[in-house]
């Protein structure tokens, strides 16, 4: 690590590591050479010098002028057996504003620094705690709104991307260092790699990294939620639909035509998974300006979807197929659209499969009555079903980072050269320095390789707590 770091360690840090405003219980958490010592001044208690790593005692935090402030429960964590690798000390105080504020004061004067953004996981990293996947990890699991985001975070924070990629790297480096040994040698025109097995190698590699980075496109739907846009015309039931699906009263729902007049969105877990549900302005022509605007945002919404359900009014559900499929279909041949048949309870049962599958084929119909549970929860299997993410478990790696897929990416076009290089038979040096590369690039994803500028971008987007 760099001598930014070194400074950066040279500090005890306190910040409030639970949410802000008022609770039943805050936690101030202290990190650093003198946490021991700075909160041993304004403790009440058990002596700290005493106390025994990894346990918690009931005591009493006086401010600088002796009076008492609360009552606190103390945990302490001597380094390096502490998530920083530093001596940790938390705080769990009363939730009064107040008080962490208080609390937080009294720790500054005694001579703590206030921490910044993500400091404390960013002095685990620095201690090797954690590599750099794993801390971008504990900002994923923190973020979390759903079973899989979650599972993938834990496993990353676990190291199940970092045991992959050390893998790899390792079986790289091992055939490397030989390929670059044959330099000493190369007036005797020697080789000490198999140029069959390392091609061998480097194909089996690539095709690994192409999955993950593969991956991304699942790991960033189940990490940000799956698109999913609602469509049709004026009056379909659209932003009922949207209700039921929230089970709340989201959007206006009116029987007057154009109510809706912007994309509105929420998201919903369903199956497990999170899903981003976009209400839309109905399709219709108009001369409003502001509705016109509208309907054209409704198009970007449907480009930008994963799964469109465009929602037909069962009581005149040909006529309508007929008259917007042309504006709907062209922007659903790449998304998994879904007839809804709305209405049911008030329609006369008109036959739409049959032209819809003219109009696109395999085009699923879900006849449903948006107020009936049944019906609704019988569209979300349908949409679970659409959105065919992988199945997550709890050793699943799936890339859901932008920073990990651009990284992966270069790694593949490197071993892509690498390859046509053994190929082409090219001397061990320059093959060698594909491959050296592609170890780069794999390693500025878990931190063996990196720079001050990526950590400082990375650890500014986690709250000051963590």
């Amino acid at each position: 690590m760099t001598n930014d770091n070194n400074s950066l360690t040279a500090h005890t840090i306190c910040a409030i590591a639970t949410p802000p405003g008022m609770g039943g219980i805050a936690m101030v958490r202290v990190s650093g050479p003198e946490a021991i010592d700075i909160v041993a001044s304004r403790w009440r208690g058990k002596p700290l010098n005493d106390m025994r790593s990894h346990t918690v005692h009931l005591g009493q935090i006086i401010d600088s002028q002796g009076s008492l402030l609360d009552q606190v429960v103390l945990t302490l964590y001597r380094g390096p057996h502490s998530f920083t690798g530093e001596d940790v000390i938390e705080i769990a105080c009363h939730g009064s504003r107040w008080i962490q504020q208080q609390l937080l004061a009294t720790l500054i004067d005694a001579g703590c620094r206030m921490a910044t953004g993500g400091e404390f996981t960013r002095r685990a990293v620095v201690a090797g705690r954690l590599d750099l996947s794993q801390a971008e990890a504990v900002a994923d699991v923190i973020a979390a709104q759903s079973q899989a985001s979650a599972r993938l975070a834990l496993n990353q924070m676990r190291g199940g991307l970092s045991r992959e990629l050390a893998a790899l790297r390792e079986r790289l480096l091992h055939f490397v260092a030989l390929m670059e040994l044959e330099l000493d040698f190369s007036e005797e025109d020697v080789e000490f790699a198999d140029r069959t097995q390392v091609t061998a190698l480097a194909s089996e590699i690539e095709q690994k990294i192409a999955g993950l980075a593969q991956s991304f496109h699942a790991g960033n739907a189940i990490r940000g939620g799956v698109p999913v846009a609602i469509v049709g015309q004026t009056n379909a039931g659209k932003s009922t639909l949207l209700n039921a699906l929230l089970h709340d009263d989201r959007a206006l729902v009116s029987d007057i035509h154009g109510t809706t007049r912007d994309v509105i969105e929420d998201t919903i877990t369903m199956g497990g998974t999170l899903f981003r549900l976009i209400d839309t302005a109905g399709i219709r022509h108009s001369d409003d300006l502001v509705e016109t605007m509208g309907i054209e945002r409704s198009f970007r919404a449907m480009d930008q979807a994963q799964i469109v359900l465009w929602v037909i009014d069962g009581t005149a559900a040909l006529p309508h197929i007929e008259q917007f499929s042309h504006q709907i279909l062209p922007h659903c041949h790449d998304k998994h659209l879904i007839a809804v048949v709305n209405k049911t309870d008030l329609a006369d049962g008109q036959p739409v499969t049959a032209l819809l599958n003219r109009l696109q084929p395999q085009t699923p119909v879900v006849a449903i009555s948006a107020h009936s549970e049944a019906d609704v929860a019988r569209l979300e299997h349908h949409i679970v079903e659409a959105a065919a993410l992988p199945q997550v478990d709890d050793d699943t790696v799936i890339i859901t980072n932008a920073r990990h897929y651009q990284a992966l990416r270069r790694a593949h076009e490197a071993l892509q050269r690498t390859l046509v290089g053994l190929r082409d038979g090219l001397p061990g040096d320059l093959v060698s320095q594909d491959i050296r590369q592609c170890l780069h690039h794999l390693g500025t994803i878990t931190g063996q390789i990196t720079t001050d500028e990526i950590l400082g971008e990375i650890f500014a987007h986690f709250c000051v707590g963590k």
